[in-house]
């Protein structure tokens, strides 16, 4: 199976959480029959991208990066890779890249999705991340390990989160703490 044959199957089977969330689903899988490369950051203007939340191993806090380039607080995420079998391992590799913990586990189901423009993804503008959202959880004790894509990467209380944090993030963490607790 491939990346492309991956995301197909999971957007086909998902259940979304609400209208907004079944366009998005119904756009993404309109790009994916559309395009070959619909995964490729060379696919332009849009791509699927894949991203996780990182909680801690009691669920009471989450890990995020401060992007070197966006200047903000996001989960962890980005391009998908041609070694990529699917998206959920694109997005538990990311995880562990910009985290510095091997040791990630994630629920294969996808949480949200979240199509949102990139300043500087190509040539064509505006152009746009098509991200697929997961949730991972860190063992007991992991080491953070700052990659050269963030400028810092620290814990966050669930319900203290740093000023400023984009409403999509919130919306994120919110729907993860929601699978979280269905899913123990």
């Amino acid at each position: 199976m491939t990346l492309r044959d991956d995301a197909q199957a999971v957007l086909a089977d998902w259940s979304p959480p609400g209208p907004e969330q079944e366009r998005l689903r119904a756009l993404y899988l309109s790009h994916i029959a559309a395009r070959d490369d619909a995964w490729s950051k060379g696919c332009h203007p849009d791509h699927l991208t894949a991203s996780a939340i990182i909680f801690s191993a009691d669920h009471r806090r989450v890990l995020l990066t401060l992007h070197r380039v966006i200047k903000r607080w996001l989960q962890t995420g980005g391009h998908c890779e041609p070694d990529d079998s699917t998206l959920a391992d694109a997005a538990l590799r990311e995880g562990r890249e910009e985290s510095g913990i091997p040791d990630l586990t994630i629920d294969p189901v996808p949480v949200l999705l979240s199509r949102h423009e990139v300043p500087s993804c190509g040539p064509i503008r505006p152009s746009h991340h098509l991200d697929v959202q997961y949730v991972a959880v860190a063992p007991p004790g992991g080491q953070l390990v700052i990659s050269d894509e963030s400028d810092d990467l620290a814990w966050f209380d669930v319900s203290a989160l740093p000023d400023g944090t984009d409403q999509s993030v919130q919306d994120l963490i919110a729907a993860a703490t929601t699978r979280l607790r269905e899913t123990p």
